[in-house]
């Protein structure tokens, strides 16, 4: 969850935060699962890319809300921390997770020291910081992370006409101004992050090789549902 969103908007959905995405998505055919699979799926390959294949990384979840992520995320780090301005949430998240390590934030600063991480994430979060704070939220991120550490940002593609509708009928999404890739790039620049690149996802409802291989072709295509951008701090 964003620092800027109204807490209490996500508070109500904590406990069935699945069902309503589900809800939202499941007229395209994509099932959340699918989703979440396929957003761990990438971030491991990332991590294993740039961090080593035997790499344990410190890894923190900004805007984590109830950590739904998490049990696909865990198995791929060293140490998982999650973070969020819902006290509630995290508390779900806590219960949810409980090998994962928590704490509740102000919303504008982070509540961890300079260079801590290995990595960074933020994922679909930035849709809901109005475009003003974006600059201080990506910067923020960017601190927490060692030298050489990586930020990462997963986003709905808005060139997507099916994500669009997805967020549209998504009721926590009501505030939602969603980025282009350009902008999440030009916003870790911004925090002095470098290497930037983006890959879009979500492309085709499998996990299967040959949709795999099929979206890597195209991941740099504006088709998929979502899209990954990373980089070095």
């Amino acid at each position: 969850m964003s620092p800027a969103a109204e807490p209490q908007a996500f508070d109500a959905y904590r406990a069935t935060y699945r069902q309503t995405v589900e809800a939202s998505v499941g007229f395209s055919g994509v099932s959340y699962d699918y989703v979440l699979r396929s957003k761990a799926r990438l971030l491991g390959e990332v991590m294993a890319q740039a961090l080593g294949p035997d790499a344990a990384p410190r890894v923190l979840d900004v805007g984590c809300g109830v950590g739904v992520l998490h049990p696909l995320l865990a198995p791929l780090c060293g140490e998982l921390h999650g973070t969020d301005i819902s006290a509630p949430c995290i508390d779900q998240a806590r219960r949810d997770n409980p090998a994962a390590r928590y704490r509740a934030y102000d919303g504008v600063r982070l509540p961890y020291a300079d260079d801590q991480f290995d990595m960074a994430l933020a994922v679909c979060v930035l849709h809901h910081v109005p475009p003003q704070d974006r600059t201080a939220f990506a910067a923020e991120m960017a601190r927490v992370v060692r030298p050489g550490g990586l930020t990462c940002v997963i986003e709905h593609n808005p060139l997507n006409p099916l994500t669009r509708l997805s967020v549209m009928r998504c009721p926590f999404d009501a505030d939602a101004v969603l980025l282009p890739r350009r902008e999440a790039e030009a916003l870790m620049s911004g925090a002095g992050v470098g290497a930037v690149r983006s890959r879009y996802f979500v492309l085709v409802p499998s996990l299967a090789p040959w949709a795999l291989s099929l979206e890597r072709r195209l991941e740099r295509a504006p088709l998929g549902a979502q899209y990954l951008t990373v980089g070095r701090r």
